[in-house]
């Protein structure tokens, strides 16, 4: 189906529906991507949107400007172009004579943003979202610049799209295909250098975050994340700020919950159906009484770079923030968390960890604890300067394509960190967000600080439970940025997403503390030392959870896509040393294969590949390469993009360059290359 904008853009839309809508309208559900419905999508709509149809709904997943079988060019994400057209299409939904005037939008990821983003344009018919691993602010809590610090992501996803929106239409749909992948090929933009060109959080970043302004978002919201996801906070901030906003948030990566991993999963379709019902066709179906917040505790496990399933138990809070979660605080003092007076006593006293930053250069101490009246556990020195591969188990910032890339042990990163351990703890269940607040000097006037909260078990193995960084000369505003004084104290907070995690009996608790975090971030241009002299972990602790506190049907779904595997799947990730140089790589080999669609009969498939490079005692070593093949294939034709994409930097400037190729069979139809820079802004 095609739906025709006001500008004459032709946009492709796939839809769903009763047979009888035309006869009895029906509420639609809209989802609105770039991702390519015809390849892109298929697999996971193909379980989805026919549920829907089934239930009573027209559901349409519609290709935007520029993408799939889509007319036209895409600009940047979340653009007022893509957004104003998504209006439009509501409009036009709401017109047709199959439908009975009420939408809803729903989508993970790139569709559950603009899923709020369009909500908070209020277009008439539309009266309910469901959004998951989303954000509210697309600064701070997307793939560009976490606490004010480069993302690494910035050029991995840019790099993604340099590729995914080169993509040709099928040729079986539009006689204009080649017209229409010279036209996207001559005119689609490297995003890296553009969003590296806002990196304060200035207008640009303003909008599309609805965290600007709750109060425009009148379309009542289901909000849906995952632990293992990287969008972690928008779920309880939804809920705090968007009165009637329920949240669930599960133990998954980046995927939607009936299918996700890791389990348990549970029935996400019957969930969104009982919101649909309830707001899109007004049937009372109790969403009103659900809990505000429904999460996924999960039981501390030892560390993985994959997880099958995650055993724990389902928690329900009325409300959020939470009366019942406390904070209990832990004072910093050389190498130990110590519990405040007052609170829970750490059972068996807090004894001294197995080594503070045993790496060579992370981190030095002096100075024993004492009475402290600021609460900062002043009366110690430690000198802290990590090198800057530390952060290489990190794992990926949004673990999505299910290869090994969640965190694995932490001890390698903890042993080029500031480390301080509490003792052996009762169980002890925490629930939000816990926070670091530190009181420290920097030797440079930029410097940027990565904190972990880990678990460790017994044996010395070192689980991350959640994680957070902060730029430090965003340490005040990220919109006004301002240098350190080098050897001046500040004080400064580091906020760590949101999490749900029961630290077992025994166990302890570790904050890790570095100056660097390879390749999750970006390095400043000079390797600071940052001398800490006091600091306090706060950590939201929640009564212990017996059993489930609500309960979910198990997933359903429509029938599974109808395909032959041409090639199988395969995810590697390895690290490499030059012996020579000292350069230390990480590489990531994604290859998705290649796969036959039998309803239609297109072959599709890709390899994605990342080298991540830095030498530990150089900041300006950094570089970033990535390298994507894209293939679609049908009746002998086999229409290929090549794109490839570098970064990296001197200490004043950052440095990209880029290329990407057309290839119709084995003979070359289009190169374009780009060479762009951008100067550094206390980044």
């Amino acid at each position: 189906m095609g739906i025709v904008l006001a500008d004459g853009t032709r946009l492709s839309a796939r839809v769903w529906m009763p047979e009888d809508a035309g006869d009895d309208p029906v509420p639609a559900i809209l989802e609105f991507l770039p991702y390519r419905k015809r390849d892109g999508t298929t697999v996971r709509d193909a379980l989805t949107h026919p549920y829907f149809a089934g239930h009573g709904y027209a559901c349409l997943r519609v290709d935007m400007r520029g993408n799939g079988d889509s007319d036209g060019v895409m600009d940047d994400e979340y653009s007022p172009q893509e957004l104003s057209d998504a209006c439009e299409v509501i409009a036009w939904i709401a017109a047709q004579p199959w439908c009975s005037g009420t939408v809803g939008m729903m989508g993970i990821s790139w569709g559950g943003f603009n899923g709020l983003q369009v909500a908070a344009l209020e277009p008439p018919a539309l009266q309910a979202v469901v959004t998951l691993c989303s954000t509210v602010d697309r600064y701070a809590d997307d793939i560009h610049f976490k606490g004010g610090c480069l993302l690494n992501e910035n050029l991995g996803w840019g790099a993604t799209m340099w590729a995914y929106s080169s993509r040709p239409p099928d040729p079986a749909l539009r006689e204009d295909w080649r017209q229409q992948w010279m036209l996207r090929l001559e005119a689609e933009p490297f995003l890296p250098d553009l969003w590296l060109r806002h990196q304060r959080r200035d207008a640009y970043w303003r909008h599309g975050s609805v965290c600007e302004d709750y109060s425009a978002l009148k379309a009542k919201v289901m909000a849906v994340g995952g632990w293992g996801d990287s969008y972690k906070n928008a779920v309880p901030e939804i809920v705090r700020n968007l009165p009637g906003a329920k949240g669930i948030v599960g133990p998954w990566v980046h995927k939607y919950p009936h299918f996700a991993v890791p389990e348990p999963r549970i029935g996400f379709l019957q969930e969104a159906l009982r919101w649909w019902d309830r707001w899109l066709k007004g049937v009372e179906t109790g969403v009103e009484e659900d809990p505000a917040l429904a999460l996924y505790l999960m039981d501390g496990v030892r560390p993985a770079t994959w997880y099958a399933e995650r055993p724990g138990r389902w928690i329900a809070e009325g409300g959020w923030p939470s009366a019942g979660i406390g904070t209990e605080v832990f004072r910093l003092v050389p190498g130990e968390l110590m519990s405040d007076a007052g609170q829970r006593p750490a059972r068996g006293g807090a004894q001294k960890a197995p080594a503070l930053g045993g790496g060579s250069g992370a981190a030095r101490t002096t100075g024993p604890g004492g009475d402290d009246p600021t609460g900062l556990g002043e009366g110690f020195t430690v000198s802290l300067a990590s090198p800057q591969h530390c952060g290489a188990e990190g794992g990926e910032f949004c673990a999505i394509w299910l290869g090994p890339e969640m965190p694995g042990d932490q001890r390698p990163d903890d042993a080029f960190s500031a480390c301080f351990d509490s003792g052996p703890l009762a169980q002890t269940d925490i629930v939000g967000a816990p926070s670091l607040r530190l009181r420290l000097s920097s030797d440079r006037p930029a410097a940027q600080i990565a904190v972990r909260l880990n678990h460790v078990h017994p044996d010395g193995a070192s689980t991350r439970i959640t994680w957070g960084v902060l730029n430090l000369t965003r340490r005040d505003s990220m919109a006004d940025p301002e240098p350190l004084v080098p050897g001046e104290s500040c004080d400064i907070t580091v906020p760590l997403d949101h999490i749900a995690y029961r630290l077992p009996e025994g166990h302890r608790l570790r904050v890790a503390v570095s100056t660097s975090y390879w390749p999750m971030l970006w390095p400043q241009p000079e390797a600071a030392t940052l001398t800490l002299t006091g600091g306090a972990l706060d950590l939201p602790v929640r009564p212990a959870a017996q059993g489930d506190e609500v309960t979910f049907p198990g997933p359903e779904a429509a029938p599974a896509l109808r395909q032959r595997i041409v090639r199988e799947d395969s995810h590697v990730r390895r690290t490499e040393t030059d012996r020579q140089t000292g350069a230390v790589t990480l590489v990531i080999e994604d290859d998705f294969g290649e796969a036959e669609n039998l309803d239609h009969g297109l072959i599709s498939g890709g390899i994605a590949r990342e080298r991540w490079t830095i030498h530990p005692d150089d900041p300006l070593s950094a570089r970033g390469d990535c390298h994507w093949t894209e293939v679609i294939e049908r009746d002998g034709l086999r229409l290929r993009t090549e794109t490839y994409s570098t970064m990296t930097s001197d200490a004043t400037t950052f440095h990209f360059s880029a290329r990407l190729e057309a290839w119709e069979g084995d003979r070359l139809i289009y190169d374009r290359d780009v060479k762009t820079e951008v100067p550094r802004d206390m980044m």
